[in-house]
């Protein structure tokens, strides 16, 4: 879908290499650009390892190419402009002013290339009062508001079990990257796209946001239940949990018959979506004594078929779930090195994609590849710009 579309990634970690996963699943060509001195901070985080690479920098940067390189030094920076020249877009985390500082801006690089697109995805964005303060996962989830609504009533603020802080950063900016590659097609333009975390936070937070915005209420955490829908959360079953969600009218009577409750859709406290959620407690307390009576399987074989219902699975039983193997949302990857290991798939699938899985990069595994064979560097230039330590080639 995106063959063609060459990226230069200079984005560290995890919200921004995230966003360069999805492009690079999507077909576009990645080329990982790292800082001497050990390359992305994700590789030595090997407290779960694979054959002693890091399973976190496994997790976000299949299917990239890694070049070593300077940015700090003329001829490293001459060389990235001649990468620019080649390249499509520009993909950065830094803190605001850090482009800027090594003239990698977009301002400097349109000059050199008018169609480069910039994206920068920052914690707070390029403009407004905290603009240069630093953040990770937990801050956003927690200046955003959507701790305060995460977890169990009563209990202490929970951070999502997923980092959405930063994975939100990846996918609006592989959403933008898409758009101004479009627009580009149309007028011939590039552009430069400033993303915050915080910013793409908000969003999230969509229907809960605007329910405020015209109440004025503050919403609480409600832990598995929804703000305005009854049933709709987890339930206590004789062995374990299980996930039961009457989103719309027509599940209730369904649900009820099926508790062999119909009495419950004639109750006046339950007979619309508005008093369920009014007598909420009293519902779930009347569902739950029932539930309990059978195992999560046994009201799965009642349930699946009629009512939205699934078992709260652990990670083991979700990556090993019949539906997510049958979509190839596990995959194995044949690396030389790391040998065979398994990964998440790609979620998108296509009748005009094909799927490809190519390990993680080696840092400075295709440094000599780009500067041979896309910027045609003749060998005299390559020896010197490694003994100059402008360009680090695979150790």
């Amino acid at each position: 879908m995106l063959q063609g579309i060459r990226i230069l990634d200079l984005s560290r970690a995890l919200a921004g290499p995230y966003g360069t996963l999805l492009l690079g699943d999507l077909g576009a060509e990645i080329i990982k650009i790292e800082m001497p001195g050990g390359g992305d901070d994700t590789r030595k985080m090997k407290l779960v390892d694979i054959n002693g690479v890091s399973a976190y920098f496994c997790a976000v940067n299949r299917n990239k190419k890694s070049i070593v390189l300077e940015l700090k030094n003329e001829k490293g920076r001459q060389l990235f402009y001649d990468l620019v020249k080649k390249a499509d877009v520009v993909y950065d985390n830094f803190r605001p002013g850090v482009v800027e500082k090594l003239k990698i801006d977009y301002d400097t690089l349109k000059e050199i290339n008018p169609k480069i697109i910039c994206c920068s995805i920052s914690g707070y964005g390029h403009t407004g009062p905290f603009k240069d303060r630093p953040a990770y996962d937990l801050i956003m989830q927690a200046i955003s508001g959507e701790m305060s609504i995460t977890g169990e009533p009563g209990r202490p603020p929970v951070r999502m079990g997923v980092p959405m802080g930063d994975l939100a950063g990846g996918l609006f900016g592989a959403i933008s990257v898409n758009a101004a590659l479009v627009r580009r097609s149309i007028t011939g333009c590039g552009q430069k796209i400033d993303l915050s975390l915080l910013d793409c936070q908000i969003s999230l937070l969509s229907y809960v946001a605007q329910f405020h915005l015209v109440t004025g209420e503050v919403p609480k955490a409600i832990g598995s239940a929804h703000q305005t829908n009854v049933p709709y959360q987890a339930f206590r079953c004789k062995d374990d949990y299980i996930a039961i969600a009457c989103f719309s009218e027509k599940f209730w009577p369904i649900f009820a018959k099926a508790l062999d409750r119909e009495d419950l859709v004639t109750d006046e406290r339950f007979k619309e979506r508005s008093n369920r959620s009014k007598n909420r407690a009293q519902l779930e307390s009347l569902v739950e004594e029932v539930l309990q009576q059978k195992t999560v399987d046994e009201w799965l074989t009642i349930l699946s078929s009629t009512v939205p219902a699934g078992p709260i699975n652990k990670m083991d039983k979700a990556l090993t779930d019949p539906q997510v193997l049958s979509r190839q949302m596990v995959v194995e990857i044949n690396d030389p090195v790391l040998g065979k290991f398994k990964s998440v798939g790609n979620p998108v699938k296509s009748s005009d994609m094909i799927t490809t899985y190519n390990p993680p990069p080696r840092l400075g595994q295709h440094s000599l590849h780009i500067l041979k064979d896309i910027l045609d560097y003749d060998e005299q230039l390559i020896n010197d710009l490694i003994k100059e330590k402008v360009v680090e080639p695979e150790a």
